[in-house]
């Protein structure tokens, strides 16, 4: 298949390792000592990957594993975004390797599906200032591209179930990479706006039942869009809740 990257000005040093305990681990610990915005780090495994809320990421061979560095120098209340920029930049490039009947959907905050199924995660974590202001962000992405690892309370795809000719994980990488720069510098230029229009584009429909679990607790709703800001918006009756932190289920 043929991966179809956009131009983009910020120029990534793409780092391979054959095995990481994480990469966001390692990224983190460079971020730390001060290097400079665009390290990316890829491994082709992974013995201690991490997702969300602390939950392992099983990581065998022949799967994307990659954590990107970036110094977007923005307020700290808005480093969550980079979590939709990714997640943008990665439902994009899937588009072109995938058929017409299999395009990848984007669930809040943070995960790519397929056919409803999930592909892909995303975790934003973020180093603070002495005096409390965003330092760095380092993206992590983890994306089935040949293998789909089972897990307890979810099924998963992999890319290779819908297309015949999947790229290495190295090959999605580059591609990517072109992407996210494109996004991320789109969201720098002109704020969130373009990078809510763009998720919303590839989210749930309109209306849609939407249940979201929350400090253990289950909000049902309809979708009803993302605030300005990244919030899920859920309507319930004639009233709008704003989730701001929380798992869809």
């Amino acid at each position: 298949m043929r991966l179809m990257p956009v131009d983009a000005k910020l120029a990534f040093r793409l780092e391979v390792y054959a095995a990481l305990d994480s990469t966001s681990t390692t990224l983190k610990q460079r971020a730390e000592a001060g290097e400079a915005e665009g390290l990316a780090i890829q491994a082709q495994r992974q013995s201690a990957g991490r997702g969300r809320q602390g939950r392992g990421w099983e990581s065998p061979l022949g799967n994307l594993y990659l954590s990107v560095l970036l110094r977007p120098g923005v307020p700290l209340r808005e480093a969550p975004q980079w979590s939709f920029v990714a997640a943008v930049a990665l439902a994009e490039t899937l588009l072109p390797l995938l058929p017409e009947t299999v395009q990848p959907s984007l669930k809040w905050p943070n995960d790519v599906l397929l056919r409803g199924v999930k592909l892909a995660g995303i975790l934003v974590e973020t180093g603070i200032t002495a005096d409390h202001a965003l330092d760095w962000i380092c993206v992590g992405i983890g994306a089935n591209v040949t293998n789909k690892p089972k897990l307890p309370d979810r099924a998963t795809s992999c890319l290779a179930e819908y297309s015949p000719n999947p790229p290495t994980p190295q090959a999605l990488a580059a591609a990517l990479l072109h992407n996210l720069g494109h996004w991320h510098e789109a969201r720098l230029a002109q704020g969130f706006a373009p990078i809510r229009d763009a998720w919303l584009r590839h989210g749930p429909a309109m209306g849609a039942a939407v249940s979201v679990k929350r400090d253990g607790a289950l909000i049902e709703g309809n979708f009803a869009g993302l605030s300005p800001e990244g919030a899920l918006k859920l309507a319930k009756g004639r009233q709008i809740q704003l989730i701001l932190d929380g798992e869809i289920i």
